[in-house]
Order: C-alpha cells, then structure tokens, then sequence
C-alpha cells in the first residue's frame, strides 16, 4: 500500500442538545477529520482535540501544526504503511496524542481496507455487540436532569454516567436515587475537585454508584490512591491515564480500580491495547469513553471496545445522541437491548459521506508526497 494523499478537514458540528461538564458548556464542536487515500482506498481518522485546551493541553490548532509540519512529512519521508510503522517513528515525539491517535486511526481503516477485514479482527476483538451507557451533563434545573435520564433509560441504554462538580453533586444525586433507586448509575467530575474535599467526596459511598471517575485533576495517582483508601466505591481514572506507563505506575500505588480508555487521550490504538491487556492481567475491568465523535471516531470506537475486557457499559452511544445528522452512513443505533452491533463490513465498517462532510467544513488542506 503506498500513501498518495492525505487531506486535512477542519469541521465543525453543532450538538442537539448541550453538554456541560466542570470545565463548561458546548453547544458545537470542532475538530479535525483524517483522509488517508492509497491505491484506491481510503481510510478515516478523527482527532478529538477542541477549540480550547480543557481536557487536555491540545487544541485544534496545536494538532493541526504537529499533523501538518511532523507527522504528515513524516509518513511521506519514511513511506510509512501501517499504523504499526508509524506508531514506531512517532513514539520519539512528546506529547501530541489526539494528534498522533487521528493519523493512527486513519491508517488501522486503509490497512484493514486493504485487507478485506473489519478493524476489530485486526484488534482482537471477540464481541459481536457492545453495551452502550451514556453522559449526562450539568443541566439548567433537577427536572431537566430528571427528564432526560428518563428519556435515555426508554431509549434502553444500561448506564448512566452524571457529570459532577462542586454545588451539583450529592444534593443532585439524592434526587436522582429518589427517581431511580435502582439504575446502573457513575459520576464524572473531571477533575473539578481536590483532595480537600475527601470527607465531601466519601459521601457518594451513600449512592451505590458503578464508579467515581476523575475526581482529581490529572495525573494526581497519589491524592487518587489516597481518596481510593477510604471509599467503597472503585475510582475510574480517565485523563490521569495517557500511557502504558501511567497505568502501570497508577495501579502500583492503588490509585484506581478502573479504567476509562480513550484512544485519543492515549496516542491510539497500539498503546489503548497495551493498556486493556495489563488491565486485563490484574483483573482490573475497563470501558470506552466518549469525546462527543463524529461516526467516524464513534465507529472506531466500537472496534476498539470489542476486546475482552470492555467488560462495562461504554461511553458509545447513538449517531443520534448528540446530532441530528451524522457524517456517516449508516448512522450508528442502539439496539432494543441497549447495545450497539459492532460493524463488519471491511474497515471502520460505516462510510463517510463526504457531501455532508463538505457542508461542515471550516479549512480543509492535501498533502501528496514531495
């Protein structure tokens, strides 16, 4: 497979309904989609970075200089074939990882193209069908939170997962357990507390929740280690983790009992799977999380959340959850189970369409090689 074009899109989305989380509210979202073109094939990637730097340090214009100034040249320069070629040639370069991850992302889809394979068959994947939870955000009142876990719970998805932050937590909580005494129910603060609020925090005990993710601020392992001490409730660790290493080195000191993967947030697909194989080894259960993707990012996660061990409800929810129109087709659904079939045609397995993918649009640049 040579490489003969990769085109850069700049787009934006706008969401149908906000999201709010500690770091604040999104009514759209921007972010950068990959098209890598090879002996008539092409391959989609998504980076998940954003305008500002709230989850993480990286934006979309700090990915869009890495791609274009390192990581493109790079490929053309060293006539990089295969994701695992060039997971290799990057790992010298700090930093980067939803950059790194979009441009992994696009070559996995060409490479398993190329093959005449769906992408969890290249990943490992054994699961036909995957559990589908879904986020909710800060919302304007109780009733309007009240409201749409309902809704989400009618459309049948298994868990629900409440963003947090100081002021809307235990006093939402109590309402919701009032209304729902019973559903699969976690917390993410995004790391809106710290570790002064340890008594406040030992309080959600009282709610027979799944998890508390990202209490701290990442990375934090030990204020985390320190907090796990003393709740009954395992914490999920999301932005703590961007590597192998921060896995490893989290688990040593006892800082989580889970695991949320993003490829984007670890640099990809290679190191997402280094991370689910040591968590499977120390019997500690992952899941995928979300960045509110397009289906091409939401397909790829799919994939990746057909391995064994993605062993609870996934951040992977409808095309129709957060757009009215996605880019792909066909759109992603929910099954009347609560799960999500993982795709098998070749490939991400869903086609993007680039009529509609034109209309969103802000920049877009063609890399060809020298």
């Amino acid at each position: 497979m040579k490489i003969q074009e990769i085109e850069l899109y700049l787009v934006k989305m706008p969401l149908i309904h906000f999201f709010e989380t500690s770091f604040g509210r999104e009514t759209e979202r921007e972010f950068i989609l990959i098209r890598i073109a090879g002996n008539g094939i092409e391959g989609w990637g998504e980076v998940v970075a954003n305008k500002l730097p709230l989850y993480s340090y990286e934006t979309n214009k700090t990915a869009w200089h890495v791609l274009k100034d390192i990581f493109i040249p790079l490929i053309f320069k060293k006539s990089i074939k295969s994701p695992e070629e060039f997971n290799s040639e990057i790992s010298r370069f700090k930093g980067h990882n939803m950059a790194k991850a979009g441009l992994e992302l696009a070559l996995w889809d060409l490479h398993a193209k190329e093959k005449g394979l769906p992408l969890w068959k290249l990943h490992g994947g054994v699961k036909n069908e995957i559990p589908s939870g879904v986020s909710v955000g800060i919302q304007d009142s109780v009733s309007q939170l009240l409201s749409r876990i309902e809704n989400f719970l009618k459309l049948g998805y298994k868990r629900i997962k409440l963003k947090i932050k100081p002021a809307w937590d235990l006093d939402i909580l109590k309402e919701v357990r009032k209304s729902f005494p019973n559903i699969p129910l976690s917390v993410d603060a995004n790391g809106a507390y710290s570790l002064k609020d340890k008594e406040h925090l030992k309080r959600l005990d009282d709610f027979n929740l799944m998890m508390i993710e990202q209490p701290f601020p990442a990375p934090s392992f030990w204020d985390h280690a320190q907090l796990q001490k003393e709740l009954r409730t395992p914490i999920c660790l999301d932005e703590s983790i961007a590597s192998y290493q921060d896995a490893e080195q989290a688990f040593k000191i006892g800082s989580y009992r889970i695991i949320n993967i993003k490829v984007g947030r670890v640099g990809g697909v290679i190191e997402a799977k280094k991370i689910h194989d040591f968590c499977m080894k120390n019997s500690i259960p992952v899941w995928c999380g979300g960045m509110l993707e397009s289906g091409i990012g939401r397909a790829h996660n799919i994939h990746l959340a057909s391995l064994p061990n993605f062993k609870l409800p996934n951040d992977i929810s409808a095309s129709k959850r957060y757009y009215s129109q996605d880019i792909i087709e066909p759109e992603i659904e929910l099954t009347n189970k609560g799960t999500i079939k993982v795709p098998q045609n070749p490939g991400i397995g869903v086609l993007p369409l680039k009529e509609k993918i034109n209309k969103i649009i802000i920049h877009k640049e063609i890399f060809k090689p020298d």
